[in-house]
């Protein structure tokens, strides 16, 4: 069994990641970065998603010496040519701030009608091996953006995108239905044959 190591001291995300190998019948154990304190976290100094996940998923690699998984994901918004982007966690000039963020956000786009406000939730997954190998694999939920927050689930902008087909905001997705049509659920599922291909 070969083991993988996943960027992230989120809990959920090791969760979902290990659900999506066992349901693709991969028995790689996977463990978060927690199991390696000693490592720093990667500063995010890439231009784009694919990038950023693969600096986390590299330099991983390279300081555990087995494959490592990372991902970066943001909302892009279609009338501000595709911001906040990278930015999205630091929206609002402090990182994590999902509440200023999000009040920020909402207020650039006050005066914008509802036929405008398309956005989509991107993430980009990276598989990085010791060796050098890699692979990225993108995943998006495309919806418009509501005028006030809705809903208590997830995080970040989850209150306010309003994916295509449903009536209410990802906040108000339970999270098997979120996992179900996420951008992160879309990629970590796009890297399985990828993980099969590389790692067996």
């Amino acid at each position: 069994m070969t083991r993988l190591i996943l960027a992230t001291r989120n809990a959920g995300k090791i969760t979902e990641l290990r659900s999506i190998l066992a349901d693709a019948g991969l028995p790689h154990d996977l463990v978060g970065a927690d199991a390696y304190p000693e490592i720093p976290d990667v500063k995010e100094t890439g231009v784009t998603f694919a990038e950023n996940a693969l600096l986390k998923a590299h330099a991983l690699a390279r300081a555990t010496g087995l494959p490592a998984v990372a991902d970066d994901s943001g909302l892009c918004v279609d009338v501000l040519g595709g911001v906040p982007g990278i930015f999205s966690a630091r929206w609002s000039g402090k990182h994590g701030d999902d509440k200023a963020n999000l009040e920020l956000l909402l207020a650039q786009l006050a005066d914008i009608a509802d036929e405008h406000r398309g956005a989509h939730f991107a993430c980009a997954a990276a598989l990085a091996l010791p060796d050098g190998r890699e692979r990225v694999v993108e995943g998006r939920l495309r919806g418009v953006l509501r005028h006030t927050p809705t809903g208590t689930n997830g995080f970040g902008y989850d209150p306010i995108l309003q994916p295509d087909g449903d009536t209410r905001t990802c906040a108000e997705l339970t999270p098997t239905e979120k996992n179900a049509i996420s951008h992160r659920g879309k990629a970590f599922r796009g890297l399985v044959p990828v993980i099969r291909e590389l790692l067996g």
